[in-house]
């Protein structure tokens, strides 16, 4: 039996949630893979709990939903997140801290100090990935640890490791793909219901499914962001945003949607790594596996010797991402800590 100890930096959403399936799983992956997940710190700007004995990520999680991780017995005010990171005697780091596209902090520093500290990395973070990806993956190599971000791109949709791992042998030919659940289900409802571009956007916030300022989700941002990791992470480029000519959604109207379902095409934003690195919206034929609908994330990878291989599924959510972030976990777990 291989027992993992991890950290968790950052216990917002992502990260409690991660905790929260941990909990739940903790027998299951213990059974079916032989290791034993153990939770030793948790980092937060200001303060920490830390254990070196474990914590109980059921408690953690409670604490986190009811803002009181304060009341922890194991917890340190004085103690940050890049000092758990640092300090705290852990085999894998998972970097879960808010995407920040202009600086990649805190997370950039987090992964950072990780692999100085001979620490692998699981992160769900975009931000550190589109400022500085080579950066990372030139200082986990130099200190020979793994670093892993299924979680980035496609939340729960495996992407990364079915390059990686099943498609090898392959070249990889282009990518394209639905990488925003936000503006789909926006499209989708301007299309279905004849709605306005406002009144489904409204609608969308309404449902938690938009932010209060969209313009990150709709005027194709994040998409664009998504796409540079996938360009530098499966093309081996050295991609930046600013690489990527990029159209968001604000500018359709129900009329252009309806014309386009009148001749069998659904308008979808789509981006896209081939000659160049795009995003912009386009009609796609209604049966074609790209058109998904409603708040669904799909990834077509053009390959050499396998075609064309499409994966579907939920691009967001706590639990969703957490099963990417797990996944990578079991993995560097599986090839790293053999016979431990």
């Amino acid at each position: 039996m291989k027992k993992i100890r991890i950290s968790i930096i950052g216990f917002g959403v992502i990260g409690s949630g991660v905790a929260k399936v941990i909990s739940e799983k903790k027998g299951y992956i213990k059974s079916r893979h032989g290791i034993d997940l153990e939770l030793v710190g948790i980092g937060e700007r200001h303060g920490s709990i830390v254990c070196e004995d474990g914590i109980d990520p059921m408690e953690a999680y409670d604490l986190a939903k009811s803002r009181e991780m304060y009341k922890h017995p194991c917890w340190k005010e004085e103690m940050s997140g890049i000092d758990v990171v640092r300090e705290v005697n852990a085999d894998i780091v998972i970097e879960a801290t808010p995407t920040n596209i202009n600086s990649g902090e805190p997370g950039l520093s987090h992964m950072m100090t990780a692999f100085k500290n001979k620490r692998h990395v699981v992160t769900s973070n975009k931000g550190p990935l589109v400022v500085a990806y080579k950066e990372l993956k030139r200082t986990a190599e130099e200190n020979d640890v793994q670093f892993r971000f299924e979680a980035s791109v496609g939340g729960a949709m495996p992407v990364f490791n079915l390059v990686r791992e099943s498609l090898q042998a392959n070249k990889m030919l282009g990518i394209e793909g639905i990488l925003n659940g936000t503006c789909n289900y926006i499209l989708t409802r301007m299309s279905t219901e004849g709605l306005s571009y406002e009144h489904a956007l409204s609608e969308a916030q309404e449902l938690g499914i938009a932010e209060t300022d969209p313009s990150y989700d709709v005027e194709g941002i994040d998409t664009a962001c998504k796409l540079v990791i996938l360009a530098n992470a499966i093309f081996d480029m050295d991609a930046t945003y600013k690489d990527v000519e990029v159209e968001g959604i604000t500018g359709i109207t129900p009329e252009s949607l309806k014309l386009a379902s009148d001749e069998g095409y659904a308008i979808k934003l789509i981006g896209e790594v081939r000659d160049g690195l795009r995003v912009a919206p386009r009609l796609v034929p209604k049966d074609h596996p790209l058109a998904v609908g409603g708040t669904l994330n799909v990834i077509s990878l053009h390959t050499d010797l396998a075609g064309e291989i499409t994966v579907t599924g939920k691009g967001a959510g706590a639990i969703e991402t957490s099963s990417s972030i797990l996944s990578d976990v079991i993995n560097i777990s599986k090839y790293e800590f053999e016979g431990t």
